[in-house]
């Protein structure tokens, strides 16, 4: 762990991921509760941000009233101004130079609690997103949670740094000039009081207006957006069906209609700028005549002026603030409830007490399985009988549609039958912790899925101390050891993103390799040959059978001629077992599985 992580942990051994989930559940319906209690054991640390904060703003608080002393010094001929100016001097320089150790104390602290928090929300969501069920992330968008992850938390994230130390800093500059103001003058206390929520009310109902401006301008750009998008991809069959120029045409009035809005909005952003920024002045003119007035009758001191007048921009500015705040705490307390959906989610797999698998032999069978998605109107299976021994390679065959994919997720335990049993060496599937049972399974599915790094660490994923030989075992069985001795990397070779360096058929055959060097002893396959070149097919179909001998093994494919060498086939039909029987029996009873194979004949 390094001392970085040692300093953002929370005192007490306290866990950010499992707590902030706690405070979702504690706290459900309550935004700001939950994110008050998501900074537990880091509240000392917010109260020393305030007292650093307190202490680096000192210098801007206090030269106002530095100025109008020696002002007033001045004015009134005080014998002592030569040594009342070096020792103001002094002070202010000392204040000045004590900012800079005091805003880095004061950013330290406030930034070790709002990462923490951020840090914890993210490690929360990670880990939610790993025990919620196959079901929800098929329904859920990936780019939807990737959003809760990255967009949301720092949403979450800025809300902490508005309301606790934003708002803080408002609070302060106001409560400061309002007790410096109320401790030298009533009646000018009394005129801030007045004054300053007209004009600060003036100026935001100007930002309103504009924000009004901006939110027309940017849905008129996402527009635009969508629609570029639409014409790159539809550019093949514009050109083929040459209606290039009715594009242009159609694009024209869409990019006019964008300018048109952009046109407004730069108007009307000048226009309330100049207003706003007129308003904020009179208003400064108005305080200024009022302290002016004042002074000429002898109610406050000369160099009192300019202390009212910094501090009347202060306050007026700082209640601005506060209302322009409101979108982004709006915005925050939005972002929390996003991620309640996924925190809150009870759509996960349960796997606590259930009975611990320790050896798996490999027999399976299905009885009366019925099984509905939760979308689906029919059931996907209905009363499906299949019985599977212990080394045997089962081919699934079927239409779209039939079943056959939704057979191996209930072999995997993504999902659980509705109804009927799904047995595991004679034990039931949704009895079993399917952690453990999961040890002694392997996957290579219809697409490849690799992570950005190299092949040896993609060959290796999930298993430690993999020696060489055992490494080379496996990559000639994979008929992977062509392509890397091929590569000046060899095995160290980076597959970019996705395994974007590689073809299909490598990124396939290094799936494979990730499935041998398990050791399963039960193999899923879905469609692994699909929409490969003839070479590829056949040295995947050589590393196919490498993979499934001694192993039970269930083979998803659409492409008949390359399981003539399983076991039995299990043709699928209506979610049910249709017929069961070897290549050559089911091609003599010609029936459903004779009919398939001469369509692709």
């Amino acid at each position: 762990m390094s001392s970085f992580e040692k300093k953002l942990r929370a005192p007490k051994g306290i866990e950010p991921e499992h707590w902030f989930i706690e405070c979702y559940r504690k706290h459900q319906g309550h935004p700001l509760k939950i994110l008050v209690s998501l900074y537990k054991g880091n509240y000392y640390k917010f109260l020393l941000a305030i007292f650093f904060f307190f202490c680096k703003h000192a210098c801007v608080w206090v030269l106002p009233i530095v100025t109008a002393n020696i002002i007033n010094d001045i004015t009134a001929g005080n014998p002592d101004s030569t040594r009342h100016i070096m020792f103001y001097t002094l002070l202010m320089v000392f204040l000045i130079v004590l900012n800079v150790p005091m805003n880095y104390l004061y950013v330290d602290y406030k930034s070790q609690s709002t990462r923490y928090a951020e840090t914890g929300l993210r490690k929360a969501l990670v880990r939610k997103l790993q025990q919620l069920s196959i079901s929800f992330h098929i329904e859920t968008q990936s780019g939807r949670l990737q959003s809760k992850i990255i967009r949301d938390v720092e949403a979450v994230e800025g809300l902490s740094t508005q309301m606790f130390l934003s708002i803080l800093n408002i609070v302060l500059n106001i409560s400061v000039a309002l007790a410096v103001t109320v401790q030298r003058s009533m009646m000018v206390f009394s005129f801030f009081l007045v004054t300053t929520p007209i004009a600060a009310i003036t100026m935001v109902s100007f930002r309103s207006i504009m924000k009004r401006r901006n939110r027309e301008f940017r849905k008129e750009m996402e527009e635009t957006s969508a629609r570029v998008m639409e014409m790159v991809e539809l550019i093949p069959v514009t050109r083929a069906h040459a209606l290039e120029e009715e594009e242009v045409q159609k694009m024209s009035g869409q990019l006019f209609a964008v300018a048109e809005k952009g046109y407004k909005l730069d108007l009307i952003q000048s226009l309330f700028g100049s207003v706003g920024w007129a308003i904020f002045q009179v208003f400064q003119v108005v305080c200024l005549c009022f302290t002016g007035f004042l002074a000429f009758k002898g109610n406050i001191l000369a160099g009192d002026i300019t202390l009212y007048q910094s501090y009347f921009a202060t306050i007026v500015n700082q209640v601005s603030a506060i209302i322009s705040l409101v979108p982004t705490i709006t915005k925050g307390i939005e972002s929390v409830n996003s991620i309640g959906e996924v925190l809150l989610s009870e759509d996960v797999e349960h796997n606590e007490g259930k009975e611990q698998v320790t050896d798996v032999e490999g027999c399976f069978s299905f009885r009366d399985v019925h099984f509905r998605y939760h979308d689906g109107e029919n059931d996907t299976l209905n009363g499906l009988n299949l019985e599977v021994r212990k080394g045997e390679t089962i081919a699934l065959v079927g239409e779209s549609g039939a079943g056959k994919s939704t057979i191996l997720n209930l072999v995997n335990g993504f999902y659980l039958a509705d109804t009927g049993e799904v047995l595991l060496d004679g034990h039931d599937l949704s009895r079993i912790d399917l952690r453990s049972y999961r040890k002694y399974l392997a996957v290579v599915p219809q697409t490849s899925i690799l992570f950005s790094g190299t092949i040896r660490e993609n060959i290796v994923y999930g298993c430690e101390d993999v020696t060489q030989e055992k490494l080379d075992q496996v990559i000639d069985a994979a008929n992977l050891r062509e392509l890397v001795d091929s590569l000046p990397k060899g095995l160290d070779t980076m597959v970019g993103e996705h395994g974007g360096k590689l073809s299909g058929g490598q990124r396939q055959r290094i799936s494979i390799a990730r499935a041998l060097i398990r050791e399963p002893k039960i193999i899923l396959l879905d469609e692994a040959t699909s929409a490969l070149d003839s070479i590829s097919e056949k040295l995947i179909q050589e590393a196919v059978n490498n993979l499934t001998r001694n192993r039970t093994t269930f083979i998803v494919a659409h492409r008949l001629s390359t399981i003539r060498d399983a076991d039995r086939i299990a043709v699928i039909h209506g979610g049910q077992c249709v017929e069961f029987g070897t290549y050559d029996e089911l091609m003599a009873s010609r029936g459903i599985f004779y009919s398939m194979k001469q369509i692709q004949s």
